[in-house]
């Protein structure tokens, strides 16, 4: 009887994560840190978060509560912890209350210039030990986590901290949504970390003579996820292990891809406030109303034949943009309008802001991030376009989808598991929902963009391409319920 009871509890999760939307965010993590716990608690999960104590989140959140007070760290004195609720959700949040580390102008890991925070070693080191006793003995709170889900390289020592720890203690999990950023610092903060001198070695945190914060986690986690199916795969190949290859191959028994989802709320073109109209499948036009009120708000030429493609993304490498800058002048000669939004490497910044000068009546390059404008371009865009050397999951081209917006992507990670290639099969068969690139080319992308403007140009198979899209489920329900089987398998343990 007791097994049984134990074998039915719904878990209590810890979910440590070092942004969350719309208190702090910089990329998708925020994202999938604000939709996921609410999917959890949807299906009775009794999840709560741990974020740092940044001015926006503590000038943001009211109706804050002293929760608890931790005075044995070592070199940190005295550490609060607050309480209080994620706005519009009724997720419960465990805010670490450290002015020294957290109260700072500029962002979560970095000043106002851009450059990384000296001692981030140190703020992203607490916030992992905070999250280790709370899964400890020496938590000091009644509520105690069966799980500690840990999140990318700023969460990565508290399985390493748990793995040391005494006594009862709760299972971890280390989630990665991107391998790319491991949190690599020098030797000679590691005495700074209070771990054991046994774990700077190579079966733990050291890597290649330095520390990596993500190593330690992937090393001592319980159980690793990805954002994907295909992303799980591609880490355990040299050419996206990025030197960890062989220590998640050797895991791979422990390794789970796990699809994240879309907040359905948030992006939902029938409901959505950033929306010059919004629209439906039934009601599809007001996509058309959309596209010229974004043409006109960016100072485009208003057409409503004209393909737009629209580009909301880090201005960077791995996001495959060199690609696109190499082919812009050949797309907007089709003709085509490109709308590209988003920040990154300054070089491709300037080179696509100068193309904006040479092509202004068919592109225009906005660099910043604007929410507002991220849901205007999905709704207003014809095309969107996604072609990413990597990709571990890719939330854009499920929003693109939703929107009634087909995305133009590469095979890898999530791109791979979400889109599927128009080809006369799978119009057919009602499957196809985007374009495919077949390799990672400039000439293969402008090969891929004109067969979508073909298609573009065929109203009936568009249409159908739209809509194929906007059914689709990208709900995190399903994903949720992965999660809650892999926390209630890791009890049993």
């Amino acid at each position: 009887m007791q097994a049984n009871s134990r074998k039915n509890k719904k878990p209590k999760v810890l979910f440590v994560t070092s942004e969350i939307h719309p208190l702090i965010k910089t990329g998708g993590l925020a994202d999938v840190s604000a939709a996921l716990p609410v999917a959890l608690r949807a299906i009775g999960v009794d999840v709560r978060v741990l974020v740092p104590g940044y001015p926006k989140i503590l000038s943001v959140i009211k109706n804050k509560r002293k929760l608890a007070r931790i005075i044995d760290i070592p070199g940190h004195g005295e550490v609060n912890l607050l309480s209080a609720k994620i706005p519009g959700s009724d997720v419960p949040i465990i805010i670490i209350d450290y002015p020294a580390f957290y109260e700072r102008t500029g962002g979560p890991y970095s000043d106002k210039s851009g450059l990384d925070w000296p001692d981030n070693a140190l703020r992203f080191g607490l916030l992992s030990r905070i999250a280790a006793i709370l899964g400890s003995e020496k938590n000091p709170l009644a509520w105690k986590p069966d799980i500690v889900h840990c999140n990318d390289w700023q969460t990565g020592l508290a399985p390493a901290y748990l793995h040391f720890a005494k006594g009862t203690k709760a299972a971890t999990v280390m989630t990665v949504h991107n391998l790319a950023y491991q949190g690599i610092f020098p030797p000679e903060v590691f005495p700074q970390l209070n771990l054991p001198e046994e774990s700077f070695d190579m079966h733990g945190v050291e890597y290649y003579g330095n520390i990596s914060f993500l190593k330690a986690g992937l090393y001592y986690a319980d159980h690793l996820t990805t954002v994907s199916l295909t992303y799980a795969k591609e880490i355990q190949s040299e050419a996206l292990g990025f030197g960890l290859q062989g220590l998640l191959a050797e895991r791979s028994t422990q390794l789970t891809g796990i699809l994240n989802g879309v907040d359905a709320e948030h992006w939902n073109p029938a409901c959505d406030t950033h929306l010059a109209t919004t629209y439906s499948p039934t009601r599809l036009n007001g996509k058309k109303t959309n596209k010229q009120a974004l043409q006109q708000q960016l100072n485009l030429p208003v057409s409503a034949d004209i393909p737009l493609f629209g580009v909301v993304s880090r201005i960077t490498h791995q996001k495959g943009l060199d690609l696109l800058l190499e082919i812009l002048p050949s797309i907007v000669r089709e003709p085509a309008q490109i709308i590209l939004l988003g920040t990154g490497e300054l070089e491709l910044e300037q080179a696509f802001l100068l193309l904006g000068e040479q092509y202004p009546n068919h592109f225009r390059a906005v660099i910043g991030f604007d929410e507002g404008l991220s849901h205007q371009v999905e709704a207003g865009a014809d095309m969107f376009l996604m072609p990413s050397r990597f990709e571990p999951c890719g939330l854009n081209q499920m929003y693109s989808m939703l929107y009634g917006t087909p995305p133009i992507v590469t095979p890898t990670g999530g791109l791979a598991d979400t889109v599927v290639d128009l080809t006369p099969t799978s119009l057919k068969d009602g499957s196809a929902t985007g374009f495919m690139l077949q390799s990672f080319t400039a000439a293969n992308l402008l090969q891929t963009v004109k067969r979508a403007i073909d298609a573009y140009h065929d109203k009936k198979t568009w249409r159908k391409l739209q809509l194929n899209g906007m059914h689709r489920d990208f709900g995190w329900t399903k994903s949720a319920e992965t999660y809650l089987s892999l926390y209630s398998s890791l009890i049993q343990k």
